[in-house]
């Protein structure tokens, strides 16, 4: 879905599509947080905090923390990490959350380890290790899960080292962590990558053992495999037995999976649309989504645009970012668009980081359509989107580097990297402007030979202009740079995509009036 109006902003070659946003790890908050309460002398702080009162807990903290109780010293560093009744000051919070890590405060020890594995200092990196190490010891289910998404996600080796994950994520599942077996789970079906090690059996292995400890929503991820996954380990009953021990327990997403089961697999659409308004009743939103886009398609049911529309309403003053997206692309791409009602809704969904209607918002802003080009807008919400990883934001962002349009400074080395970062998603008209600035050595050297290597996977991915571009490289080759091209391009199609981070991604600034 694109907003129709927007597409010939800035003459960006590309449609606006939405990608599959990326699958992340489970967030530090759900690890370690401020007890619920405590006996002792630090229950009044504690107490104090969890009613709102910061700047009080901190007072009735301080003189505590500065005799040495832990919990005293762990509420001032979760003061000083959030800013709440104390300032925000990283070096201060690692101070006191390693007086309490010292005294075993097992929450200490994750908040300082989670500073400490995000810092670009290998050494502070390697200080977390040692603590979590340690932690795990003693309280493995927690402390080796989070040493497995330290090592998935790169933190404590050069890149991402799955065996270690593996190793830390299934010490934590045999200590009967069920995060942990979900995330051995998802890891085996190959939703963090690596396919090469994808083994649907040990990832079903795992969810069953997750659902069978009581955990629902592997209850319902179990099932969904079981009717919808792959064909060799399909199994209707079980399958049917186990969504119906999540719904049992409340987890209404297992009405999702016995609509998409007689969907997709069934072909049955009155069926699929009957389970979907099940779990529409029960608030489950992608259900809502599911049934909005029947009735407005008229898939199983007679077409009803203004009901699906209207279960698209609720979806999304539930705050559902993909249902104000839909909304406002319905608006906007009205002959006569209401723009500030799309607006509305595209903002909505902006804000709840769908990283589509980021790009989106900032072409609104870019485009004028709202009386006057709001670049500083604009720029803003496209490197956040850039940042989240969206490969159409990067192209955008790295055009706008490229060209100096909208007023943004020219800088070609941002151009480059943005280009990069969207050409290892596979997107086509970066793969071309790569190739483009290599062929004519626009802040670099001219590379004849990659350039058309490059020139031509973007022709591969379907980009017309690439293929004529590569005949124009190729027309100066002789029969050893030929030779040399077509080995540059079987390498680059043999290399996986470069890991990158978001953080790499800079914003944009204007150039001066």
């Amino acid at each position: 879905m694109s907003l129709r109006f927007l597409t010939h902003l800035l003459c960006l070659a590309a449609s606006l599509s939405i990608a599959q946003a990326a699958v992340s790890l489970p967030g530090e908050q759900s690890i370690a947080s401020l007890p619920t309460g405590a006996d002792g002398p630090a229950k009044a702080a504690l107490e104090a905090f969890q009613t709102g009162r910061h700047f009080k807990a901190v007072e009735l903290a301080k003189p505590l923390a500065e005799k040495g109780n832990a919990e005293a010293q762990y509420l001032m560093g979760f003061a000083h990490e959030t800013g709440q009744g104390a300032e925000v000051s990283r070096d201060k919070a690692i101070e006191f959350y390693r007086k309490a890590a010292a005294s075993k405060h097992r929450d200490a020890i994750y908040r300082l380890s989670f500073i400490l594995l995000a810092s670009e200092k290998e050494a502070e990196r390697d200080q977390a290790r040692t603590h979590l190490e340690e932690a795990a010891k003693s309280d493995p289910a927690v402390a080796a899960r989070i040493l497995g998404e330290a090592y998935l996600r790169g933190r404590l080796t050069p890149t991402s080292n799955p065996d270690k994950a593996i190793f830390w994520w299934k010490r934590a599942a045999d200590a009967g962590d069920v995060l942990s077996m979900s995330l051995i789970a998802r890891f085996y079906e190959g939703q963090f990558g690596f396919p090469e090690l994808r083994d649907v059996k040990t990832a079903l292995d795992y969810y069953t053992k997750a659902a069978g400890m009581g955990n629902s929503a592997a209850m319902a991820a179990l099932g969904s495999r079981l009717l919808s996954g792959d064909e060799k380990f399909r199994d209707e009953e079980k399958g049917r037995d186990w969504l119906k021990k999540a719904i049992d327990n409340k987890e209404f997403s297992a009405y999702l999976a016995l609509g998409d089961y007689e969907e997709n697999v069934k072909k049955n659409f009155k069926a699929a649309l009957s389970q979907y308004e099940r779990g529409k009743d029960a608030g489950q939103v992608d259900c809502m989504l599911r049934a909005a886009d029947f009735y407005i398609e008229g898939k199983g049911v007679d077409k009803d645009v203004e009901r699906g529309v209207s279960i698209l309403r609720k979806a999304a003053e539930s705050g559902n970012p993909i249902a104000n997206f839909r909304l406002a692309a319905r608006i906007l791409s009205d002959d006569k668009p209401n723009l500030l009602a799309g607006y509305g809704y595209l903002l909505a969904a902006s804000n709840g980081n769908l990283l589509e209607a980021q790009n989106e918002l900032a072409l609104l802003y870019l485009s004028g359509k709202m009386g006057a080009a709001d670049t500083t807008a604009g720029l803003s919400w496209l490197t956040r989107a850039a940042q989240g990883g969206f490969a159409q934001a990067q192209f955008n962002l790295a055009f706008l580097y490229d060209t100096g349009a909208g007023g943004v400074a020219r800088n070609i080395g941002n151009a480059a990297q943005l280009y990069t970062l969207a050409a290892n998603q596979g997107h086509g008209p970066a793969t071309l402007a790569l190739a483009r600035l290599l062929n004519e050595g626009i802040g670099t050297k001219p590379e004849p030979i990659k350039a058309w290597a490059i020139a031509s996977l973007a022709a591969e991915r379907g980009v017309k202009e690439a293929s004529k571009l590569a005949a124009e490289i190729a027309e100066k080759f002789d029969s050893k740079q030929r030779e040399e091209a077509e080995k540059e391009l079987q390498n680059l199609k043999s290399d996986k995509p470069a890991q990158t981070k978001p953080a790499e991604v800079k914003p944009a600034s204007k150039t001066k009036d």
